[in-house]
């Protein structure tokens, strides 16, 4: 007979999970013990939970399957809190196991205890704790139906130690039935028809359309319907960023004309994406509570729909299908829109054009950006750490083809280096490059160990300028003359780096810059820490107000 441990791997197993992310715990050796032996289970062992839930997000990023990480109570699930988090943010699957004090012992503040639905409750999707090793299979098969239907998200099952060991005659269950929404016939004849007669339409599209063939069931709705495509908050390679009909993305603080354009829109189709404060500009656009244009909103979760702003055709299906299903209008567009689709590409095109400005502290990051975005192979994996050295990366890399970006949308530090071992180890022949700024890379950047350890070819393109930038700007703007709290002071990155086996390089100057391409195609493990201008990035008004720690 199965032990609990065991049933718990079985049913991962069943539902596709090939991977689960790990710091090992005494609270959970009983799973440990039923992954021994399993060829069909990789189990990655990380340095830090923080990191270990990272790389599980960036995996199911990736493959669309959940993340699964497990840790041990207390320490290892509040280590771990900053991935439960990232996941509910990014809209991504990922579940996390927890292994608990015995059952015997629960809500008896025993040592390392937490509840987890408290702690969890507002943030996962869903919480449980498994008190009979008879009730495992069918808590594991909840717990992985609810982190990938509808809105994907996280979800955390506590394992208490003595029912992971315990010996049942409970099976695992086989993987859950997929849940199937089809739009209906009638309301895609609406939308099909307002499409047609719109002259001046956008497409919004969001993380639902991550989901496999979402990508290309856009593009060619797109071409077929001459729609231009904006993108939801860090969803850049979701739409060929040098297509005619690519309109930029909804970050953090839009162009002013080009919120002016795009609030002439008279039909604005948001697909897959939620209607978010950064989506949205602080629920201005498309305007609250009844948007100013027509307003139709597909999304796989009714939940999502109508909670800001009223839409005027809901669609609860997969984005994907949708697009799909509208096939090709049937009659000649509006003329209009040729020059609508002109006048957003044209502020696209100035906004994505670089802008680095000249100093004397250091290389503008955006060059660098730039460079590495006029080399990036087709296949490439880009992964992005939280902070101002990653802003121009959505700006002026040109995403195309079958890249992928990997970036926070949650904005947590950290992020990049753990995405960027996930990535190494899930797609082993594509290039992976990972931008990291130093604060950020001093917080998981221990996780290249796991790159050592399975010898990933990775480039790691380090801003190092010893202060945490993002903060320092804010400052600058609204607390003029009184710095505090941003700076601090760097190890030997040249040294670290070659403590995980890399080749080093430092680019402190134009010809250190120059060498960046052959850089990104040298073989091996590279890491590049680049001198990173901070005036470069602060308001020139306020420039003369700080001095850059």
């Amino acid at each position: 007979m199965p032990t609990g441990g065991e049933i718990v791997v079985e049913t991962l197993r069943r539902f596709g999970v090939d991977r689960v992310f790990c710091v090992p715990g005494e609270s959970y050796l009983g799973l440990l013990d039923a992954l021994y032996g399993r060829p069909d289970i990789d189990t990655v062992v990380c340095r830090h939970e923080g990191g270990a839930g990272f790389m599980a997000v960036a995996d199911a990023r990736l493959t669309g399957r959940p993340g699964v990480v497990c840790v041990s109570r207390g320490p290892g699930a509040s280590n771990a809190a900053i991935a439960v988090h990232t996941a509910q943010q990014d809209a991504v699957p990922l579940v996390l196991l927890v292994g608990q004090v015995a059952e015997a012992d629960l809500r008896r503040d025993s040592f390392q205890e937490i509840d987890y639905g408290f702690m969890f409750g507002k943030v996962a999707k869903w919480t449980a704790e498994a008190r009979d090793p008879e009730h495992l299979a069918e808590i594991m098969m909840r717990a992985l139906q609810v982190a990938t239907t509808g809105v994907p998200g996280p979800v955390v099952v506590a394992l208490p130690e003595d029912v992971l060991t315990a010996v049942t005659d409970a099976g695992p269950l086989g993987a859950p039935t997929p849940l199937s929404l089809a739009p209906h016939p009638e309301t895609l004849a609406t939308l099909g028809a307002w499409l047609s007669g719109a002259e001046r339409p956008l497409l919004l599209a969001g993380s639902g359309l991550e989901r496999p063939g979402g990508r290309e069931a856009l593009l060619a709705f797109a071409e077929a319907w001459q729609v231009p495509v904006a993108v939801s908050f860090r969803r850049q390679d979701l739409f060929p960023n040098a297509h005619p009909l690519y309109a930029g993305d909804m970050g953090l603080s839009n162009r002013k004309d080009q919120m002016e354009a795009l609030n002439e829109a008279d039909l604005v189709v948001v697909a897959g994406a939620r209607l978010s404060d950064i989506t949205t500009q602080g629920y201005s656009w498309p305007g609250l509570v009844r948007p100013r244009m027509r307003l139709a909103h597909i999304h796989a979760d009714a939940g999502v729909i109508g909670t800001q702003f009223a839409a005027d055709l809901a669609l609860v299906c997969e984005a994907r299908d949708a697009l799909s299903r509208l096939g090709r209008p049937v009659m000649a567009l509006p003329p209009a829109r040729a020059a609508w689709t002109a006048r957003l590409g044209a502020i696209r095109a100035d906004i994505a054009r670089p802008k680095a400005r000249e100093a004397d502290d250091g290389l503008a990051f955006e060059r660098v950006v730039a460079l590495m975005g006029e080399h990036l192979p087709d296949d490439a994996i880009v992964t992005v750490d939280a902070g101002t050295f990653g802003a121009p990366v959505y700006r002026v890399v040109p995403f195309r083809g079958t890249q992928r970006l990997l970036a926070p949308i949650s904005g947590a530090m950290g992020f990049g280096v753990p995405a960027a071992v996930a990535a190494g180890l899930r797609e082993p022949g594509r290039p992976v490059i990972c931008l990291v700024g130093d604060g950020g890379f001093l917080m998981t950047g221990g996780e290249l160990a796991v790159a050592l350890e399975r010898d990933l070819d990775l480039k790691v393109i380090l801003s190092e300028n010893g202060v945490y930038a993002s903060i320092l700007i804010h400052q600058a703007r609204d607390y003029p003359g009184r710095i505090i709290g941003t700076a601090f002071t760097n190890p030997d990155f040249e040294l670290m780096g070659r403590a995980y086996r890399c080749e080093v390089t430092r680019i402190s100057d134009e010809a250190g810059l120059a060498r960046l391409p052959e850089l990104l195609r040298a073989p091996g493990r590279q890491f590049i820490v680049v001198d990173t201008s901070v005036q470069a990035v602060l308001a020139p008004a306020k420039n003369a107000n700080v001095t850059a720690p």
